[in-house]
């Protein structure tokens, strides 16, 4: 910190967001509206499918296989929305991806609307959506250090969080009241909608054209950015820690069946809310997150925590210990994704964001999609909690498995770490 910079903020006020970002960047201001009105549409959907799917298979097997359709297209479009997000405008992708998503949409709206919707749309779109996800994603995290100041970055991750956790706790709590008393229609066409807003904001952001040493898409171009990724093995472990816990851990695919197994069946939509809810908490006082420099040591304790508090939620034959427990895990998941973003963010060099984007996305995206699948078949064999309680236990064991074997994570320090200081100086040289 320079002698003339102003001093942190203390007390009650230092909890509160940092609004830095918000100020300084309209471009910033008009993404984050973006991404908060379609996420709300998007969990709306999220809720509706899995819902549709069971009411028309009754089978915990079959809402599972949403993930075995989905890993396809995030492991090629992933990898390769990476090299494409380098190489292009980042804008341009955002925009088609938005646009080809609202397509998606609509097409769930027509099924419904028949008199009998077919099953095989349902998983169909779902591959598809995976794969245009798989293309934004490495765009819009590529995007954000762009657009924010360097010194911004965590205040920006963190602003960030809370705009996915508005969507992710208003968008799955309507979604459940929306689909028992409106119908499925309802939830995909309000979904169809905000794609059509989001869209519209997204075009006037500035354009983000690749930068003149960036490498055109390619086999080799990938291979370039996993070997980087290989060699932080600070990052590595990011990417592993969150692939355990996802793929242990994530219970969504379970809680239609849960619901009715408790005998709830109206609490499904404050169930799919409570994750967000505690991820919701959590960025409302996330101001403190920016006093913290061993932000491999955070994801890690958080991860640990999020796969405990999963395990008690399947242990519990009360619905609002359930309820209480998914939502302290999210509040820790929320503490995981914080501090992860906040290292690739201040560690990547812009020439190759886009790919290291590509590969966070594999390590936070294919950990649900192949989650949902096991999460499915455990139930299936053993049973529904039995399921949720011994995916959280072996979660919370990966995780400090994993924290012993890349001794990296847990000693990173962002206030000595040379890749840190790195790209402070190319974004600081980037602004001369």
């Amino acid at each position: 910190m320079t002698d003339d910079a102003p001093e942190p903020p203390s007390g009650l006020r230092a909890m509160l967001p940092d609004l830095a970002p918000w100020r300084a960047s309209l471009d910033f201001r008009r993404l984050w509206y973006a991404g908060l009105i379609s996420n709300f549409g998007s969990f709306l959907t999220f809720v509706a499918l899995p819902v549709q799917l069971k009411d028309l298979t009754g089978s915990a097997a079959a809402v599972g296989a949403i993930g075995a359709v989905e890993l396809l297209p995030l492991l090629v479009f992933g990898l390769y929305g990476g090299a494409l997000a380098d190489a292009w405008d980042k804008r341009k992708l955002i925009v088609w991806t938005e646009a080809g998503q609202g397509l998606l949409s609509a097409a769930l709206l027509l099924n419904a609307l028949f008199p009998h919707p077919a099953v095989w749309p349902l998983y169909v779109v779902a591959a598809l959506s995976s794969a245009l996800v798989s293309v934004q994603r490495p765009a819009l995290d590529s995007l954000w250090p762009r657009i924010v100041a360097h010194d911004h970055l965590p205040a920006a991750a963190s602003l960030n969080s809370f705009r996915w956790t508005v969507g992710g706790v208003a968008g799955p709590a309507l979604a459940g009241a929306v689909v028992a008393y409106a119908g499925l229609g309802w939830a995909y066409g309000a979904d169809l909608l905000t794609f059509v807003v989001s869209v519209a904001l997204v075009v006037r952001i500035a354009a983000s054209p690749a930068s003149h040493e960036a490498a055109k898409p390619s086999l080799k171009a990938i291979a370039e950015g996993a070997r980087y990724a290989w060699g932080r093995k600070e990052l590595l472990g990011t990417y592993a820690v969150d692939l355990a816990a996802m793929f242990l851990a994530m219970p969504l695919a379970l809680l239609p069946f849960l619901a009715d197994e408790l005998g709830a069946e109206w609490s499904l939509g404050l169930m799919y809310a409570s994750v967000p809810l505690g991820a919701l908490l959590v960025s409302l006082v996330s101001g403190w997150t920016a006093r913290i420099h061993r932000h491999g040591r955070m994801v890690v304790l958080a991860a640990a925590l999020w796969g405990l508090a999963i395990a008690a939620a399947g242990t519990m034959s009360n619905v609002w210990l359930v309820l209480l427990f998914l939502t302290v895990a999210g509040g820790c998941d929320m503490v995981s994704g914080i501090f992860r973003g906040i290292m690739w963010n201040q560690t990547i060099p812009d020439e190759l964001r886009g790919r290291l984007a590509g590969i966070e996305l594999l390590s936070y995206s294919v950990g649900p999609t192949v989650g949902q699948v096991r999460a499915g078949g455990f139930a299936a064999w053993w049973g529904v909690r039995t399921s949720v309680w011994s995916g959280g236990v072996l979660c919370a064991g990966a995780v400090g498995l994993l924290a012993l074997c890349l001794p990296k994570l847990m000693t990173y320090d962002a206030r000595t770490d040379e890749h840190a200081a790195q790209v402070r100086e190319q974004r600081t040289a980037a602004q001369v």
